[in-house]
Order: C-alpha cells, then sequence, then structure tokens
C-alpha cells in the first residue's frame, strides 16, 4: 500500500516505510493542487500557475509529472490534458481520508502540522494564495471531525475517550469556546471535576486575552455534568415524562426559554428513568432542538442532546425522530462553517425523510449551505423545492424561511427584481403568520435591496427596524445584520464615522456568543472592508480584511474568499486579482464575475 501524506511535512510511504521525495518543492505543490482540485486542471493552467518564470513552463510541468510518476513508482498515472489524477486502489491519500465518513477517527489524533507544512513556493504567489485557503479550509475539517468525534463518543457513555478528540480540537483552534465547553463536558462526565474547573479557567484566560471578551455562562454550566449528576429530581413514570415534554414544548413557543429548558430536562431524566427510550428519544430531540434554536450559546449542550436522540432513535426504529437529529445537527455545523460534516448529516437526513414537511426543512438547509458557500446552482436547487414542498404542506413558516434564503441568493447576484419578489413574499407570510422573531432577517434583506436601489428612506425604516426588533429578541445575528446595514447607510450619507461605529458594532454583535453564524460575520466584515476602501481608511481596511480572509477560508466560503482577495487587489497587492481570479473560476455569480474582469 502506497500512503500519500500532505498534512505535516509531506511525504510518501510504502506500507508504512517513507520512500524517496520527489525533487524539488514544486513537485509536492503540483501534486496537492492536483489531489484537491475540484476538477481535473489543464496542463496550460498549470504550467502557468507554477512554471510561469520557467524558460519553457510546459516543458517544465512534464519534467516534474514524470518525477511524481518516480516516486510512485507508477508510470501510468498523472496523464491527459486535463490531467487525470486517479491513482488506484492501493493509494491513499490523508487529506482525503480527513473527509470520508466511513475512515476511522484514530488518524486524527496524529495529525500534527498543516497542509504541505514547510513549503513555500515565492516564485508563485497566487498558488500561496490558493496554499493559504486550503490550509485554513482542511484544518477546519480536521477541527470538525475532532468534535463530531468526541460529541459521538460523549453520547454513547464513553466520556474517557471523548477527552482526548476535544482536547486537540482545543490545541488545533483554542480561540473557539465551544471546543472548550466540549472539553469541560467532557471531562465533568468522566468525573473529573477538577480538570473540568482547571479547562474554564483555561478558556477564560485565552478569550480574555486573546480576543477581549468574556466566556459564555454555558462554558461554566457544562462543568455541572457528571456520572452521578441527574438531570433533574425524580418525578413520577411515563405520564408525568410527557406532561413536563408538552410543557417543556409550549413554553419554548410562548418565549419563556429558561422555563421550557428545565421542563424539557426533567421529561428527558424521567423518561429514561421509566425506561422508555422511544420517549427519552422525542425529549432529546425536543431539548436539543430548543438548545441550538432558542438558547444563545447553547448549542453544545444541545449537539450532545441531539447525538443522544440519534442512538435511541436507531434502537426503536424511530424514523421521524432521527430525520429531525440529523437535520439539526446539519444546521448547527452550517451555522458554524463546518461544510464537510454539514453534509454528512445533511445526506443522512435526506436519506432518511420522507414526508414534505421533513423535505421542505431539510432542503432549505442544504440550500442555505450551499449559498454561503457560493454554489448558487445547488442553492437555488434545494431553496426552490423546500419553497414548493412548505407550500404544499401548508407549512407557511418554512416557506418564508426558504424563500428569505433565495431572496438572498438573488441579493449575492445583483438580480433585485427577483430578489424583491421573494423576499416580498417571504415579508407577507411573515406577518400572516405573526412569526415577529424571525422579521428581521427578510426585513434587513429587503432594507439592503432599497439601499442598492438608492432608496435611502425605506433603507432607513427597515434597517432601524430591523436593529430595534433584533435587541428586544436578544439575537445576535439579527442584531449583527442590522448593525452592517446601518453602517452602509451612513457610509451612503458621507458619514464615515457613524458608519465606522455601526460596522464595529456589527462585528462585535455577530461574535458575541460562541454559537454564532459565520456567515454573517464574514459579511460584515466585507462589508467593513468596502466601506474602509471607499473612504480611505487603507490602516483600517488592512486589519479587517486579513480577519475576514481567514475566517472566509477557514469556513468555506468561497465567495467572501475572493472578495476578501479583490479588497487586497484594492489596497495595492498587485498578485491578489490573480488568485481571486484562480479562486472565483467557477463560481456562478454575475456579479462577482464583473468584478473579476
Amino acid at each position: 500500500m502506497l500512503t500519500i501524506r500532505l498534512l505535516g511535512p509531506p511525504v510518501i510511504e510504502r506500507d508504512g516505510q517513507p520512500v524517496r521525495s520527489p525533487r524539488g518543492r514544486k513537485a509536492w505543490a503540483l501534486l496537492s493542487y492536483l489531489l484537491l482540485a475540484e476538477r481535473a486542471p489543464s496542463r496550460r493552467h498549470l504550467a502557468e500557475l507554477l512554471f510561469g518564470d520557467a524558460d519553457d513552463p510546459l516543458g517544465a510541468l512534464r519534467w516534474t509529472l514524470a518525477e511524481l510518476r518516480r516516486a510512485l513508482g507508477k508510470r501510468d498515472v498523472l496523464g491527459g490534458d486535463p490531467i487525470v489524477t486517479a491513482l488506484g486502489d492501493d493509494v491513499t491519500v490523508d487529506v482525503q481520508q480527513i473527509g470520508q465518513d466511513h475512515a476511522g477517527p484514530e488518524a486524527l489524533l496524529e495529525v500534527r502540522g498543516d497542509l504541505l507544512e514547510g513549503v513555500h513556493l515565492s516564485s508563485s504567489l497566487e498558488f500561496e494564495s490558493w496554499l493559504l485557503v486550503e490550509r485554513h479550509r482542511m484544518s477546519a475539517q480536521i477541527e470538525a471531525r475532532l468534535r463530531q468525534t468526541a460529541v459521538t463518543l460523549l453520547a454513547v457513555g464513553r466520556a474517557a475517550e471523548a477527552v482526548a478528540y476535544a482536547a486537540r480540537a482545543v490545541a488545533r483552534n483554542p480561540l473557539e469556546e465551544g471546543n472548550h465547553e466540549l472539553l469541560v463536558r467532557s471531562l465533568a462526565t468522566t468525573g473529573d471535576r477538577t480538570a473540568a474547573l482547571r479547562q474554564i479557567a483555561v478558556c477564560e484566560d485565552i478569550l480574555r486575552r486573546e480576543l477581549g471578551v468574556a466566556a459564555s455562562p454555558a462554558l461554566r454550566e457544562a462543568a455541572n455534568v457528571g456520572p452521578d449528576n441527574p438531570m433533574a429530581p425524580p418525578l413520577s413514570g411515563r405520564a408525568a415524562a410527557s406532561s413536563q415534554l408538552d410543557a417543556g414544548r409550549a413554553a419554548i413557543v410562548a418565549g419563556a426559554v429558561d422555563a421550557g429548558l428545565q421542563c424539557l430536562r426533567r421529561a428527558v431524566s424521567e423518561a429514561a428513568r421509566c425506561r422508555d427510550a422511544a420517549l427519552q428519544g422525542r425529549a432529546l430531540i425536543a431539548l436539543g432542538t430548543a438548545l441550538v434554536h432558542a438558547a444563545r450559546g447553547r448549542d453544545e449542550e444541545g449537539v450532545v442532546a441531539l447525538h443522544e436522540a440519534i442512538q435511541l432513535a436507531t434502537r426503536t426504529g424511530d424514523r421521524a425522530t432521527a430525520v429531525t437529529a440529523h437535520r439539526e445537527l446539519g444546521f448547527v455545523e452550517v451555522q458554524a462553517g463546518r461544510r464537510k460534516t454539514a453534509d454528512v448529516w445533511l445526506a443522512k437526513a435526506h436519506d432518511l425523510a420522507e414526508t414534505d414537511s421533513e423535505l421542505a426543512a431539510l432542503l432549505a438547509i442544504r440550500g442555505q449551505n450551499a449559498s454561503d458557500q457560493g454554489d448558487y446552482p445547488a442553492a437555488f436547487g434545494y431553496l426552490e423545492e423546500s419553497v414548493e414542498r412548505a407550500g404544499r404542506c401548508g407549512d407557511a413558516r418554512q416557506q418564508s424561511w426558504a424563500l428569505s434564503m433565495v431572496g438572498r441568493a438573488h441579493l449575492l447576484r445583483s438580480e433585485r427584481s427577483q430578489a424583491a419578489a421573494a423576499l416580498t413574499r417571504s415579508l407577507e407570510l411573515v406577518y400572516e403568520q405573526r412569526w415577529m422573531v424571525f422579521l428581521p432577517w427578510p426585513q434587513v434583506l429587503r432594507a439592503e435591496l432599497d439601499l442598492m436601489a438608492g432608496d435611502l428612506d425605506a433603507a432607513t425604516d427597515g434597517f432601524e427596524q430591523a436593529w430595534e426588533l433584533g435587541c428586544q429578541l436578544h439575537d445576535p445575528c439579527w442584531e449583527g445584520m442590522a448593525a452592517r446595514g446601518l453602517g452602509l447607510l451612513n457610509s451612503a450619507r458621507g458619514d464615515y464615522l457613524a458608519a465606522a461605529r455601526w460596522q464595529g458594532e456589527a462585528a462585535t454583535r455577530c461574535v458575541r456568543v460562541p454559537d454564532r453564524y459565520q456567515w454573517v460575520h464574514a459579511y460584515a466584515l466585507d462589508a467593513a472592508v468596502g466601506t474602509a476602501l471607499a473612504h480611505g481608511d487603507h490602516e483600517r481596511a488592512r486589519s479587517t480584511v486579513a480577519s475576514l480572509a481567514a475566517l472566509a477560508a477557514r469556513c468555506d466560503m468561497r465567495e467572501l474568499v475572493v472578495r476578501a482577495h479583490l479588497h487586497r487587489w484594492r489596497l495595492g497587492d498587485p498578485t491578489a486579482l490573480g488568485a481571486a481570479r484562480l479562486l472565483g473560476s467557477d463560481i456562478d455569480n454575475p456579479a462577482l464575475a464583473a468584478l473579476l474582469h
């Protein structure tokens, strides 16, 4: 067996033993690009990308391909034009295995470095830009699988094993509070409360020193779980569990979140006590969904509950519970920008879903994920089917949600009339349903359309109303989007100081809880860079674009990665436009294409 390791210092192994490496850093660069590119690249493209400084770029490419074949011991691979990258069934590639759901998680604990660690090509700056993006993306993918493995082990009662994976997630991204919370929860569940409290202190110091923020209450509460720590006092059997489940659901709908969560925790505890696995699964679904959607900063606890629900639903054959649990886990991953793990959960939910209601909800989230990535054809396909199925089953709220995402996608493509039609209908359904907790989202998107059309009065009304309601709801996503819009509005009026204040407020609001929607954060940063550039504030633009580029790459938001490179080009980086064109070549967005040419 031949193994290609591109994580850390690159190496090729045969039956576990290193073999002679291909000569030259460009050989490793070429191999990694071939193995990670979404589609087979042409020889001319590769020659321009990696060997543009050679006297004979195509000749240099041919020599390097031959060198790779020698190192691999395979004469009949890496041929054709475009180049075929299939290497055979006897070859494994670490970067490809990381993303495969069937691959064992143990290899994750062995990963120490970044993609092509130590490889730099100062003569090929466009490749360097591509490599930086791939390093961020791959690191995020490894972190996501570490988290997923830890939560799965925690849900099946193997907390001691979960600790190693949670600790590695913390080491890979110590600025993510959710990673620390997962480690604290794992340690506390093993009974090691001392270590859990020590980890809380470590996290608090890191967040305070590096980000200037305090940890959320959920971090300390995670230390209160334990092997002998019941979730609630004893009740009285199945009837009590069912009553608590109904009461918890009603309280959540009424907006009494804390009371509702207490009822749902009691329902889970009592259903477990009376050994009703089906009821316990339904209670866990209700609890997990409430923690993910109704309680800010509680995604980590919600994810554990959803994983436990899947275990019970599988045992009892409860298909509907399994669909909901997989879908909600996918939603959490979409919000966090963990695309690969989101795709895995949503694909599993799709395989299990049967009804229009189930499919409408699922397809909307798949459309959101595709849109966040900049895959508009897939996004429109999922979202339009979601709208149709939601209408068919009479789920007006789901239809409004999906329509708002359709409107957002058209807005990002500068298709204003289509965006207006979708958002107008979304708002009509919101008002019909009196779904005021969702109103700020389509409202702020509609206001951005008004701003693009030059109607500052209508934009003012929309942004200010969304801001006020978002603040009343204490929703950081709505607050961040509205503050971003108010920044753009003040910029359009020529008041840069007010614009900068609002955009700073947007960035702060977006990150005030650990379970934030990363796309909104990146969208706010993009607007802040554009505003700073428009007003000649290059110092602020440079510092902000660095944050945007890292976040967009890490969360696989390809369009925002491209926009970060375009901002850098406007800041005077002559290589950034070429990198933007390389990274944006397969994004189907006419508005972006106009900026690239």
